[in-house]
């Protein structure tokens, strides 16, 4: 070897957008003048500047050169120590090469970026923002989200109520805003609210919105009922006081005595008598007609108390009608018709418990924290023409997988049901429009971080194929 260096110092701290200056020396030890390159190597090469970059010494002498480190203040500049090294190469021994190494220590510091997506929405009974929160910081970041208003005419269910996101990364907040009070006639309302990015031992970050309540009900339409009961009321008192009296008359004869005009029997014909010839005269008395009898049921009826003779109902013939199941395709076909665009639903058949109910847009299917894993994925989407994928089982990661596609509200289905069958450990998965993002959380190793396709292409989604972990819950969106 021809040559000595030295890092001073061989260890340095810098800030996140600063700079510091380590100085390498190094020393000629052969017979003959020689040149050196300088380059940095490792993963803060990037941000490293040597100055000079060539450097001539004769022999037995010394020379210096500045290691100039500037990482940005960006997610790529890692917090901790980062090793570096410089390689050193000698115009005249090429194959001599020296590369000393260092260590550089790049300091914390947390960067949030939070938006509400729209940051006003409409509604008569409830409106569901989401709420991006985007980790600018090179820390991971773990904060709650929580929702207020001035007048407390909100309420918030917020899901989820904390995140954990990793520099560089980003998350989607569902939050369901509901009135606590129905406008049932009027116009449209106003209600200014707040969502909060608390972090521990720091300043919540808020983000402003607004949810405009429509009244349930168009004030037009309050004013026509009220004009419609008012007549109709009017009609009734009408009715009430001019009807006709078709059966006064009636009423009057059956409470009216009858007057007979013949004379008063004699006290002689009060009894009858065999050989009178002349029958006795009987008093007229008013008659009043019963109403009819009650039909009696036919003989062929069986009659009898109780009626068991009758025709016996078939209710124990007619079987409830078993409700359709829901699938993914239901779920995303219903909120493209309440809201057109891009969605993505699905839903997940876990061990143990069957079909999940379906979810939408960044939501989560599946368990976490039950070590129960996922055997099957049903998912369907509106906007991106279509979806394909196929499902990667536990100790058999492609082995027996197919790929299946559906287009546009249309069931997709991977994995397997079939309680012989593995459980998934990850799945591909690509829209033939635009890009899908997934999110999978993986036995012992907890949420994985997004990992979004490229347009039109695929990407896999789940644990490494190596580790043979099993997938238990997932979020996607489009």
């Amino acid at each position: 070897m021809s040559l000595w260096t030295s890092l001073e110092p061989a260890s340095a701290t810098v800030d996140p957008g600063g700079s510091t200056t380590v100085r390498l020396r190094l020393r000629n030890t052969g017979d003959v003048v020689d040149e050196y390159r300088f380059e940095p190597v490792g993963p803060v090469a990037p941000w490293t500047t040597v100055e000079p970059q060539t450097l001539r010494l004769y022999p037995g002498t010394t020379g210096t050169v500045d290691l100039t480190f500037a990482p940005p203040r960006t997610p790529d500049a890692t917090a901790g120590p980062n090793p570096y090294a410089i390689r050193i190469t000698p115009t005249e021994h090429p194959d001599a090469t020296t590369v000393p190494e260092g260590n550089l220590t790049v300091t914390p510091f947390a960067e949030i970026r939070a938006e509400l997506v729209p940051p006003t929405v409409k509604g008569r009974l409830r409106g569901r923002p989401k709420l991006a929160v985007d980790n600018l910081g090179n820390t991971k970041l773990t904060a709650s989200i929580s929702g207020s208003d001035n007048g407390d005419n909100l309420s918030y269910d917020i899901h989820p109520g904390s995140v954990q996101v990793e520099p560089g990364r980003a998350v989607f907040v569902d939050a369901r805003l509901k009135p606590r009070q129905i406008i049932w006639f009027g116009s449209k309302e106003e209600r200014p609210f707040t969502l909060a990015v608390q972090r521990s031992g720091a300043v919540p970050i808020d983000v402003d919105g607004t949810y405009v309540q429509r009244g349930f009900l168009p004030r037009w339409l309050a004013t026509f009922l009220g004009v419609f009961l008012a007549l109709a009321i009017t009609f009734v008192m009408l009715w009430i006081s001019y009807r006709p009296q078709f059966t006064t008359k009636a009423t009057e004869l059956a409470n009216t005595d009858v007057v007979s005009t013949l004379p008063p029997p004699s006290p002689s014909l009060s009894a009858p008598v065999a050989s009178s010839s002349a029958p006795a005269v009987e008093p007229v008395q008013p008659q009043v007609s019963a109403p009819p009898a009650a039909e009696s049921p036919a003989a062929g009826d069986g009659g009898g108390g109780g009626g068991g003779g009758g025709s016996t109902p078939k209710a124990e013939e007619t079987k409830e009608a078993k409700a359709p199941e829901v699938t993914a395709a239901t779920a995303v076909t219903q909120l493209a018709a309440r809201s057109t665009g891009r969605h993505i639903c699905y839903r997940a058949y876990v061990a143990d418990q069957g079909w999940q109910a379906p979810v939408c847009d960044g939501a989560e299917a599946g368990t976490v924290g039950k070590n129960l894993p996922i055997k099957a994925l049903n998912i369907a989407v509106s906007g991106t023409k279509g979806t394909r994928g196929s499902g990667a089982f536990k100790y058999k990661i492609w082995e027996g997988t197919k790929w299946t596609g559906a287009a546009d509200g249309v069931d997709n289905y991977l994995g397997s049901t079939k309680e012989s069958d593995e459980p998934l450990q990850g799945l591909t998965i690509q829209v033939n429009d635009g890009s899908v993002c997934g999110n999978p959380h993986v036995q012992d190793a907890g949420w994985l971080g997004i990992v979004c396709t490229d347009p039109g292409g695929w990407k896999y989604i789940g644990s490494r194929v190596e580790d043979h972990k099993q997938l238990e819950a997932v979020r996607f969106t489009v």
